[in-house]
């Protein structure tokens, strides 16, 4: 079956960065979309950023441009989220999502299958 794992998270100080990764298993990683999400206490969760099949076009929220990206290696099925110039606002569970189509979306509700979420701590 289907499983996603992120790694990475942790606790950083405002303005460090960390990298979240996202291993997948149980299919074809190649050909689908991927995406990462966050949600933070007492919020809804939010999209992130996002990855096509091919890791040609990449798409960011806009509180993240500039600071985070996404990327993928399909040889190692995995998908990245590079996390620069972190915010306080920035401390949320994250979580990687597959998307079983070329492009990725921002809504949950155009994503198939989900990580078990790594929490990212920003506190000095």
């Amino acid at each position: 079956q289907v499983q996603l794992v992120e790694s990475g998270g942790g606790l950083v100080q405002p303005g460090g960065s960390l990298t979240l990764s996202c291993v997948a298993s149980g299919y074809t990683f190649n050909i689908y979309a991927m995406g990462w999400f966050r949600q933070a206490p007492g919020r809804e969760r939010e999209f992130v950023a996002g990855i096509s099949w091919s890791g040609d076009r990449t798409y960011n929220e806009n509180s993240v441009n500039g600071r985070f990206t996404i990327s993928r290696d399909n040889a190692k099925s995995t998908i990245y989220l590079q996390m620069n110039s972190l915010k306080y606002e920035d401390a949320a569970v994250y979580y990687c999502a597959l998307a079983k189509r070329r492009l990725p979306g921002d809504t949950e509700t155009e994503y198939d299958y989900w990580g078990q979420g790594t929490q990212v701590t920003v506190s000095s």
